[in-house]
């Protein structure tokens, strides 16, 4: 395909799609109820980011927010950490999202390499499950502010096991069942479970595996686990007998006739749930959302930078141990029947999703660049073979999007797509620079900031700048920033993941341009975490699989952006003495990195380098390296001053030149 210009005009909003869009009926709604009038989106962002308080007390109101105590006020005040949302306001999410609805209605279309075919779920039987999935767990002595993990695929009874979950205040984890058995146990250990939702197995690329001894693994390091709701998945005769307190899921949504779910009102910035970072530097950090942050920024982001609504249907291909995951069911807070795909998006071809998309009549069709870099590799044509008509927007996230594939999207899936690429990461739970239904799509460029998302470019001084690549900052608080990682004593990990480079600002990790018309362009993560296809890990994680190999005396490993979309991640290994690197080693390298990690985190290639360099005190110069290779000036990275090994850089300044 020819290369296409980075900011090429290539799709305009009809009047019909800008009048009825759920932005456009809530610019009215402003004028109606506020007497507050914008003539265009940029104007209503710079009023979302200055007034800040009458931004989100609008969306309390325009989204009917139930609460039942009134809140104090909207902010406690403009300072990050620390900012405090509608104190006073108790509510309940899961409440949110069975109110109002048609019980009849489908809420959730389910389908995976396990379970073929489609799997329609109305609201009237989600509800019925989750009552009686809720009666389980009150049963199992779960009560407000207890941590119930997940450890189970993308199917529709992990679904059910949030809401429950949520529903009586608890506290929400997952993970996927491809991550490996460390890598959960880092996770769950931090927080000390009392109830695990479990599958026993899960099926990708037309293989299936058994997951029951790594579960048995994980609960043995879980000394606060209780008890165990497993779901058979693999297996209806699975034998879960040696896990603990095990309870079927047949037997957890057994239920009287007509059980009605009760809701435990929790103040607004009580915790939803916890996410876990990548663990660059250690163990992945557990960021906790607050009910409401995550409750009001969900119902913005889906129904104006969706544009979703109950007549709609959103997908998006993720996993359990993704933000994404969170994402997509907020979906069902506006009344959207949600999509749920389970196992590799190419098998057995590429085109499985887009298959997907004809038989579900999706309407919006989330996924990740890689894929659609994947679907152009392949030469696929989706508009010639399934009917597409239903679907009106493309969003991808991940990676950015380049420009190529925006053109792909139109000549080859439809020329009258709405195409979304979208940033922003696990430690909001969101995208801060998103789509919007009622502006232009430019090539490779995301559409604009998010209403309430003072997103800027920052130089080292700290100052803005438009047309200039900078760190990705938020100026004014956000109310689905973390409200706290668990075990953070007096917050000094949550401050010094966001806030050491600019005091009081948030620092993201990204590189961002704004450009002079709002758009905005992403250059990747300004750190070391590794991202692949939108599944981002630390770098930590890959050492602790690849030290286990007696041959490697030690390793290091960069995340390289490409201009396919995807990224390149050499992994660089120091080899003890007497050993070399041979075909079989890099398979047992790779081996090791894909049980212990997950598979998408093998890394593309392996390279036997003399030495690796570390600062004074031994630390690996990721970030500097990652620049050297990306074709940064050694000098204008690294001091060499700081190293303890000054002629290890001569490696990766000759790979560099390479590459």
């Amino acid at each position: 395909m020819e290369r296409l210009k980075e900011g090429t005009l290539l799709w305009e909003p009809t009047k019909d799609r800008i009048e009825n869009s759920n932005l456009n009926h809530y610019m009215n709604w402003l004028k109606k109820e506020k007497n507050l009038s914008f003539d265009s989106y940029d104007k209503l962002w710079d009023w979302s980011v200055t007034d800040v308080e009458d931004f989100w007390e609008s969306l309390w109101g325009y989204f009917d927010i139930q609460s039942e105590t009134p809140y104090h006020s909207v902010l406690s005040e403009r300072k990050m950490p620390g900012a405090k949302w509608f104190e006073g306001a108790t509510i309940n999410y899961t409440e949110h999202i069975f109110r109002n609805r048609d019980l009849e209605k489908t809420a959730i279309i389910h389908t995976s390499e396990v379970r073929p075919g489609l799997h329609e779920v109305s609201w009237g039987k989600l509800y019925q499950d989750t009552a009686a999935v809720q009666q389980t767990l009150k049963q199992l002595g779960v009560e407000k502010g207890d941590r119930v993990v997940s450890y189970s695929a993308n199917n529709y009874e992990t679904i059910v096991a949030f809401l429950a979950t949520a529903s009586l205040g608890a506290i929400w984890s997952s993970a996927s069942p491809d991550f490996g058995t460390q890598s959960v146990i880092d996770r769950f250990k931090q927080i000390n479970p009392k109830v695990m939702f479990t599958i026993d197995g899960y099926g990708y690329g037309g293989k299936k595996f058994n997951r029951l001894q790594t579960v048995k693994d994980i609960q043995s390091e879980l000394s606060s686990l209780e008890a165990t709701i497993v779901i058979p998945y693999l297996d209806a005769d699975a034998d879960f007998s040696d896990l603990k307190n095990p309870t079927t899921w047949e037997k957890a949504t057994q239920s009287t006739e007509n059980v009605a779910l009760t809701y435990e009102h929790v103040e607004f910035n009580d915790p939803l749930w916890i996410l876990f970072s990548s663990g660059t530097t250690g163990k992945p950090k557990p960021i906790v959302h607050s009910q409401g942050g995550i409750l009001i920024e969900h119902f913005k982001a889906i129904s104006f930078h969706c544009d979703l609504d109950e007549n709609e249907r959103f997908f998006w291909f993720t996993t359990t141990g993704w933000m994404m995951w969170n994402f997509l069911v907020g979906g069902l807070l506006t009344g959207t029947t949600i999509i749920l795909y389970d196992g590799n998006p190419a098998y057995p071809s590429t085109d499985t999703l887009w298959k997907l998309a004809e038989d579900t009549k999706m309407t919006v069709f989330g996924t990740s660049a890689s894929y659609i870099t994947a679907c152009m590799k392949d030469g696929l044509v989706p508009k010639d073979k399934f009917d597409l008509s239903a679907l009106k927007n493309i969003s991808s996230t991940g990676s950015p999007l380049p420009p190529e594939g925006f053109q792909w999207c139109y000549d080859n899936v439809k020329d009258d797509l709405w195409i979304a690429s979208v940033s922003g990461g696990t430690d909001v739970c969101t995208a801060f620079v998103i789509g919007a239904p009622t502006l232009p799509v430019y090539a490779g460029e995301l559409q604009c900031r998010g209403l309430g998302a003072k997103v800027e470019s920052f130089d080292e001084l700290g100052e803005a700048h438009i047309n200039q690549v900078g760190e990705l900052v938020l100026t004014e608080p956000f109310p689905s920033m973390p409200i706290f990682f668990w075990n953070d004593e007096n917050g000094v990990r949550l401050y010094e993941s966001y806030f050491d480079l600019y005091d009081g600002i948030w620092s993201h990790g990204d590189y961002i341009k704004v450009t002079d018309r709002g758009t905005c362009i992403i250059y990747g993560r300004s750190d070391a975490t590794i991202n692949r296809g939108g599944i981002r890990i630390g770098t930590a994680e890959i050492y602790r699989a690849v030290d286990k190999i007696p041959e490697i005396e030690d390793s290091l490993i960069v995340d390289i952006p490409s201009p396919s979309g995807d990224s390149v991640t050499p992994l660089f290994v120091v080899l003890k003495e007497g050993y070399e690197l041979t075909d079989d080693l890099k398979t047992e390298i790779k081996k090791h990195i894909r049980e212990y990690c997950s598979p998408r985190h093998v890394p593309t290639e392996i390279y036997a380098a003399p030495d690796l360099p570390k600062t004074l005190n031994g630390k690996k110069l990721e970030v500097p390296v990652k620049k050297i290779l990306m074709g940064q000036p050694v000098d204008r990275v690294v001091n060499k001053g700081s190293l303890g090994n000054q002629r290890s850089l001569e490696y990766f300044m000759d790979f560099a030149e390479k590459l």
